[in-house]
């Protein structure tokens, strides 16, 4: 593991299994009394919180904690940053504070690889989101989860299976971080959206594309629906909501056509009735309340792995 984990297309192969092995032998400690391991004890990871999102920042705070780490969580409003505060100032004083890792959530695309090589702070930069750049920890979280309910192990990767991605590609860190990881892990990654949505340079990127869901979808083990983000869309992107749930919403009709072992994924939010059903929201094939438990376990491989974690993640549970 390199010092920081800014994109997901930093990562090897090995770098990425090393993850989501760690994770899996975290995610065992969920099921103790005691949900907490002495591994980063004296430690202080700070959540620099510039963008709200509840989700990522609980998951990285309950990540933290259960590795016994000290957590500040500092949010851009109501802090000096809303008065003027440069990202320099602030990082400087995270550095005198002697914080060893900062997770940085912020709206403009590359604010956490400033961060990371400008010399202000010595800790370890974890990027949780970063304009529409990436979000590197929610595509591991994505692979943690197809690998689990496809029936792969530790050490293996996603060769051979099809993942596609739907919807608002062009606004979406999560589509960017999932074509590099996946496709760093074997996957073979389809994206579906409207041309309106579907981003200049896609060609380049590591992935098939394409405008008709319905002609991918009985080939592909995981479908994952993006978010429709509303407070992104500026102009019109397409004619109406009813006209984009038909196109590219997921149904039941739609996932009754997928193959028998697929999922359905969602990063969340859901905007149900937009990009997905309740129907397939509340099926068993639906993977979203698993991604955000799967989300702390990989979390914590990451602070583990980068925070200098040596020998095994999480020792054996005391016979009772």
């Amino acid at each position: 593991m390199k010092r920081h984990l800014i994109s997901a297309a930093d990562l090897t192969r090995d770098d990425a299994v090393l993850i989501l092995d760690t994770a899996e032998e975290l995610d065992r400690v969920a099921d103790r009394p005691i949900k907490k391991l002495p591994t980063l004890r004296g430690r202080t990871v700070v959540n620099l919180f510039f963008e709200d999102s509840t989700r990522t920042r609980i998951s990285f705070e309950a990540a933290a904690k259960r590795l016994s780490a000290d957590v500040i969580n500092f949010s851009a409003k109501g802090s000096s940053v809303s008065k003027g505060e440069s990202l320099k100032d602030t990082a400087l004083t995270l550095e005198a504070m002697g914080a060893d890792a900062v997770v940085i959530r912020h709206h403009d695309s590359g604010a956490p690889h400033r961060l990371a090589t400008s010399g202000w702070i010595g800790g370890s930069v974890v990027n949780a989101g970063d304009g529409t750049h990436e979000h590197p920890t929610q595509a591991l979280l994505d692979a943690f989860t197809i690998r689990r309910r496809l029936g792969g192990g530790p050490g293996q990767d996603l060769a051979g299976r099809r993942v596609t991605i739907v919807g608002d590609i062009l606004h979406s860190r999560v589509a960017r971080s999932g074509v590099h990881l996946l496709s760093t892990l074997g996957a073979e990654v389809t994206l579906v959206a409207p041309p309106t949505l579907m981003p200049l340079g896609v060609a380049r990127w590591p992935c098939e594309t394409g405008y008709d869901l319905d002609a991918v979808i009985g080939k592909s083990d995981a479908v994952m629906m993006l978010r429709v983000q509303r407070e992104r869309m500026h102009a019109a992107y397409f004619p109406t909501e009813r006209e984009y749930a038909r196109r590219y919403g997921l149904n039941g009709e739609r996932m009754a056509r997928m193959p028998e072992h697929a999922i359905v994924m969602h990063p969340g939010p859901m905007n149900r009735g937009m990009e997905i059903t309740a129907e397939v929201a509340d099926s068993p094939r639906c993977t979203a309340v698993e991604q955000v438990a799967g989300g702390v376990s990989v979390r914590m491989a990451v602070l583990y792995l980068l925070l200098g974690g040596n020998g095994p993640a999480a020792a054996p549970a005391r016979p009772q």
